[in-house]
């Protein structure tokens, strides 16, 4: 078989390939509801997972909400920008996994502890 002949059959078959990528990985970005980002870091799963599930305050963190010292935005930050500590998380108990989501707020560097149960996740302290 000439050289050309089998370099027309792979160019023909490896653009196959990459068109039925484009559709699954199209297909997929639209399922989960994320435009070209995909999450496959551990960072990035621990806190699109928090960010899927309702959020419960504690009294804690509903007071800082309460006199303004805290926002939902401020919140929202953390669960999309932040950076999960899993040296300092306890990411083994049951039913809830604690984890640590270290961020900037406004400024300053903080520490939220977030409770990651099976079907909520609860904001529990907000150090700086």
């Amino acid at each position: 078989m000439a050289f050309l002949k089998r370099l027309g059959y792979f160019v023909f078959g490896l653009s196959l390939g990459i068109v039925c990528l484009t559709f699954f990985f199209k297909k997929k970005s639209d399922e989960t509801g994320t435009s070209l980002s995909f999450c496959y870091l551990p960072n990035c799963r621990t806190l699109k997972d928090i960010r899927s599930k309702p959020l419960h305050y504690s009294e804690e963190i509903s007071t800082l909400l309460l006199n303004k010292e805290l926002d939902s935005t401020d919140i929202a930050s953390f669960l999309t920008n932040g950076d999960v500590d899993f040296g300092n998380s306890d990411t083994k108990s049951n039913p809830c996994k604690t984890y640590l989501i270290e961020g900037n707020l406004h400024g300053k560097e903080a520490i939220l502890t977030v409770k990651n149960c099976k079907d909520k996740a609860q904001i529990s302290k907000l150090v700086y």
